[in-house]
């Protein structure tokens, strides 16, 4: 799978694209992830990306120019360098997703659909986000890692790609990983408590029935405790 992201700050994925996971990923071949400056595609004497907006206000937006000439350099060469006309949508497999609090809730489920594809590129804003004619153009996916705001895209981009790196054949150890990962399935599960060595650590023993060998009766359990925690923490949000 291909990944390309388009910031700022490449730097900033520098030891997070090295780390053990990703790292191992993209020597293996599983996972290609290129970065792209999008003030290598600014124009003038200091390499301009933002301006002041129309109308007043704080802060400063991105400019069209340097940021839609930065996702359209990502395309295949030997097909029109143009992006779909405004009648269509890009193809899947070269999806472009905008990270903005405007944009639909990460849940595992998109997570599943982004890991789906043969390829993503990520957009991730600065400042005070984009000039409306970047999403015009580019007509991307709007999504959000959360109701609240960061400084920029880059630490959001970074847990779509992790969150879809687990999900790509090869790259965990044990594929039973991301299968019972919490929010996995069909159910949508959290998953319940896990216990390792000591058996017992100041008083607080590991469940008898995680001991017995007996694989029918600990994955009951499993999926008791599983069904407890989803539910305990839904009646937390709702109580909110």
């Amino acid at each position: 799978m291909r990944i390309d992201v388009v910031t700022l700050f490449p730097e900033m994925f520098q030891g997070f694209l090295d780390g053990s996971l990703l790292g191992a990923a993209q020597k293996s071949g599983l996972l290609d992830i290129r970065l792209k400056n999008i003030r290598d595609f600014a124009t003038g004497v200091h390499r301009q990306v933002d301006d002041r907006p129309y109308g007043g206000g704080p802060g400063m937006l991105l400019m069209p120019g340097p940021v839609v000439d930065c996702v359209e350099s990502l395309f295949d060469q030997n097909s029109s360098s143009e992006l779909p006309e405004s009648s269509s949508s890009p193809d899947l497999s070269s999806s472009i997703t905008m990270l903005s609090p405007a944009g639909r809730p990460l849940t595992q489920e998109v997570v599943e659909e982004l890991a789906g594809r043969q390829r993503l590129i990520l957009l991730c804003g600065r400042y005070e986000g984009f000039d409306q004619r970047i999403c015009d153009t580019l007509k991307p996916d709007l999504i959000s890692v959360g109701n609240y705001v960061l400084s920029g895209g880059e630490v959001a981009a970074m847990v779509i790609i992790d969150a879809v790196a687990r999900l790509i054949p090869g790259v965990l150890g044990d594929s039973r990983s991301a299968v019972d990962d919490s929010f996995s399935g069909t159910e949508r599960l959290i998953e319940g408590p896990q216990y390792t060595r000591p058996r017992e650590y100041r008083g607080l023993r590991v469940p008898d029935v995680l001991l017995t060998g007996d694989h029918q009766r600990i994955a009951a359990w499993r999926k008791t405790q599983a069904v407890h925690a989803t539910r305990t923490q839904s009646n937390k949000h709702t109580e909110k």
